[in-house]
């Protein structure tokens, strides 16, 4: 049995949530409590993401030598980082340059667009700034054959899904979602980002109720790492834009997706007041299924500003 089949059978198994050997499933039995549960530093988008993941204990605490890494970030629509539709291509690398530091054996940066590919890679700029370290680390994957069948053994309405053959075959996955609003889900920050890496999302919209499919699907696709790029955010007209665009300066990082969302949810404006994690369905029931805390009057949390 080869790695991604070994993977795949894990991940189809009610044991798979236990294992933890692989960035896919729940890291936290791994670590222990000396770290703060999310880190939310202030500065330019790649010295602020550098200062976050150090405040985690650094890169070398996800990634060992050897490991392929898949980073995830939103770079399906055709915008520049100005429309706060897409993650700065200066967080997308600086989380790629921590990894190589680490010895990381393949670093790939994937997602699946919802706009013609090329223009998505072009415009997002991600593609061109990561070139210097590997022209082909930053990739769109669309079509069915780079995809496999998955089942999801704890979902409550989605039961299985097909996840990219690249992820499924990765020891260690970090979500680097910008934030931003979204018109189904609210917000679509880590756990709503987690879409990007399936073949058909558009069934989580017209089949099943969207954020029980949102957390289903997080129940097998689990970040080590969730850096969140709070840099600009887009507030309203979401996901696509144009919207209202704060520029925050902001990048929030814990192992927690749970907390790194409820946080964000509860540090800026969205469509124009404040909102309360809990008034987004998919991080209440995100919390409820035991996925992660949404309690962020109890986490600690390290500011900083670099």
């Amino acid at each position: 049995m080869d790695r991604r089949k070994f993977l795949k059978s894990q991940i189809g198994g009610a044991a798979a949530l236990s294992l933890g050997a692989t960035g896919l499933l729940k890291p936290s039995a791994l670590f222990g409590a000396e770290f703060p549960d999310i880190a939310a530093v202030k500065g330019g988008p790649g010295p602020a993401t550098r200062a976050a993941v150090q405040a985690l204990g650094g890169m070398g605490r996800f990634v060992k030598t050897g490991q392929k890494v898949v980073i995830k970030p939103n770079m399906s629509f055709p915008r520049g980082p100005d429309s706060g539709t897409t993650t700065h291509p200066e967080v997308v690398k600086e989380l790629a340059v921590m990894c190589r530091e680490q010895g990381a054996a393949r670093i790939q940066v994937l997602d699946n667009p919802l706009a013609p590919s090329e223009q998505c890679l072009e415009n997002s700029g991600i593609r061109e700034i990561c070139q210097a370290l590997d022209r082909n680390m930053v990739r769109m994957i669309e079509k069915g054959r780079q995809f496999d069948k998955v089942n999801i053994p704890k979902g409550k309405a989605m039961r299985e899904t097909e996840i990219m053959q690249d992820v499924l075959g990765a020891d260690v996955l970090i979500a680097a979602p910008v934030a931003k609003s979204h018109s189904s889900g609210g917000v679509s920050l880590s756990l709503k980002g987690m879409m990007g890496l399936i073949y058909n999302r558009g069934v989580m919209h017209w089949r099943y109720d969207l954020s029980t499919a949102i957390v289903d699907l997080n129940t097998v696709l689990t970040p080590a790492l969730v850096v969140i790029d709070a840099t600009r955010v887009l507030s309203s007209g979401g996901p696509g834009g144009p919207g209202t665009v704060i520029k925050a300066n902001t990048i929030i990082a814990s192992t927690d997706r749970v907390a790194a969302d409820a946080f964000t949810v509860s540090s800026f404006e969205w469509y124009g007041r404040h909102y309360q994690p809990g008034q987004v369905p998919h991080i209440l029931e995100a919390s409820q299924r035991g996925l992660g805390r949404m309690d962020v009057e109890n986490l600690s949390v390290e500011h900083l500003t670099v």
